[in-house]
């Protein structure tokens, strides 16, 4: 066998083996599926609370979405965001804005812009709110400045709203982030550089990055909003 056979050889069990993982990772997520679906019935024939029935409907859908299948999980996780709201549990609403983006469906992108609404508002664990930001970080054109205030408010909440361990790790990773949009953006590269683009980009006063950010919900968002913002924020407990 010549070492080219060897290679293909090789390169035919890798794709066998990744081929392979996959069958054994649908599968399982198959079977979690199934016992949900299981659980589920369970709770409606036992008239379980709400809340507990809109969890599993968001496990149901973030399972859906991992298969792929994000038309079926679509409907599981709008249920879902207006039962969280309804019973003010803000991070997870924020939480199935997340699936429901990753669901890839007509309206992913407004559920993007509230399930952002909701974290940057509501006291919610930072590290949800960063992924969500670096979903608007991702789909940016690398000229656009969204990403640079997605980035830029990541940073700031990591900041503000993280603590311990958990604050270093969310800073050092939102300052790469920040970085790696400084880079695409303007081709920035050095603390100096940085902080002079951060400047010119009004980057370095909350006051106003939140309101460009809030203008990067409105266009994310347009007329498709699920619940009413002032209304919501009165029932905050600040």
């Amino acid at each position: 066998m010549t070492q080219l056979d060897h290679f293909a050889a090789h390169f035919v069990d890798q794709a066998a083996d990744s081929v392979g993982n996959s069958v054994l990772a649908a599968s399982a997520l198959e079977a979690h599926l199934q016992a949900l679906s299981e659980h589920m019935a369970q709770l409606e024939y036992t008239h379980a609370a709400p809340l507990q029935h809109a969890d599993l409907q968001l496990q149901m859908a973030r399972t859906l979405v991992n298969l792929e299948r994000g038309v079926e999980a679509w409907p599981l996780g709008r249920a879902a965001f207006d039962t969280f709201i309804a019973g003010d549990q803000f991070e997870l609403a924020a939480d199935v804005c997340d699936v429901l983006f990753q669901a890839e469906q007509p309206a992913s992108l407004a559920a993007l812009g509230q399930g952002i609404w909701l974290a940057v508002t509501c006291p919610i664990d930072p590290e949800l709110t960063i992924e969500l930001l670096s979903h608007v970080i991702d789909d940016t054109p690398d000229n656009a400045d969204g990403a640079a205030v997605a980035a830029t408010t990541a940073l700031f909440l990591a900041d503000i709203r993280a603590q311990g361990r958990q604050r270093e790790d969310l800073m050092f990773f939102a300052t790469q982030l920040l970085g790696s949009v400084a880079r695409r953006h303007s081709g920035i590269d050095g603390r100096d550089a940085l902080d002079a683009w951060m400047e010119r980009l009004e980057l370095k006063e909350p006051e106003k990055f939140l309101i460009r950010l809030r203008n990067v919900v409105d266009v994310l968002v347009q007329d498709e909003w699920w619940f009413n913002r002032e209304a919501l924020q009165e029932r905050l407990p600040f």
